[in-house]
């Protein structure tokens, strides 16, 4: 009678631990209550600030076509839309090289380093206008970061690196783009680590709680590294739900109860 009650102690306390709660699983939780609105602060949302080894796409267009030519890496059509993919923005966009320069046609080196998008637009404009044409020709420039890349990691269900073709997107898009968190990954401790000017920094995201997208690495930069770490009820192989945890508890006491069984009867 004893050892079935400490069996079913026993069981017990292995099925409360065992079983992930679901406020565990639920992303972004307003702890405060469920009906009140999250001010988030734009202010971490700032331009992005281009760094060593980024990927820029920049297209220069005039009212004649034909000027502006020599200034783009390629002209024709068949080129263009190679660009739109992955190998094609490596191939013909401009990557920062440690100097923080990037090689434009007939301009030659461009400094970019710390500069945002739209100051990179505004430099290459300039000189165009002050070097080459006039106001006349109807300079158009556009430059963009050749997509979001990212590297993800861990407890995902598509894990490897990802490009969103976006200007700007939170980590919860990315984690959607790659499959999302699998049950047995912790949401409240999502590890980011970002290249900085100064080196790599790490942080911790606690996506289960609203207040995180106040965070500035709510906001996801070229080159991260995010790694979803697992939770322990994963390594103790009972279950993630509560049927699989009786399931596995139940095969447990009935290996337990024969295995007694059978010892008494020798």
């Amino acid at each position: 009678m004893k050892s079935t009650k400490f069996l079913i102690y026993i069981a017990l306390i292995v099925f409360v631990s065992s079983c992930i709660p679901n406020k565990d699983l639920v992303y972004l939780q307003n702890k405060k209550g469920t009906e009140q609105s999250i001010e988030v602060n734009q202010a971490f949302s700032k331009p992005y600030k281009v760094q060593v080894n980024d990927i820029l796409s920049v297209n220069i267009k005039a009212l004649d076509q034909k000027l502006v030519d020599i200034f783009n890496p390629s002209s024709s059509g068949q080129q263009n839309t190679s660009m739109m993919s992955q190998n094609g923005l490596y191939f013909n966009g401009f990557t920062v090289d440690d100097h923080g320069n990037i090689r434009v046609p007939v301009l030659g080196e461009v400094n970019v380093l710390g500069f945002t998008i739209d100051e990179i637009r505004q430099t290459i404009e300039k000189r165009l206008l002050d070097e080459y044409f006039k106001n006349e020709a109807r300079i158009f420039v556009n430059v963009k970061l050749a997509g979001l890349r990212y590297t993800i990691n861990g407890e995902i269900g598509n894990p490897g690196t990802n490009v969103l073709f976006q200007d700007s997107a939170t980590i919860m898009e990315a984690i959607a783009n790659s499959g999302d968190i699998t049950m047995t990954g912790d949401r409240k401790k999502v590890q980011i680590i970002r290249k900085m000017p100064h080196g790599f920094e790490t942080h911790y995201l606690d996506l289960t709680k609203a207040e995180t997208m106040n965070s500035p690495f709510f906001y996801i930069q070229p080159n991260d590294y995010i790694y979803i770490k697992p939770l322990p009820q994963k390594s103790w192989g009972t279950g993630t739900t509560g049927m699989q945890t009786v399931g596995t508890i139940i095969t447990a006491l009935s290996l337990i109860t024969t295995t007694i069984l059978l010892s008494r009867n020798l």
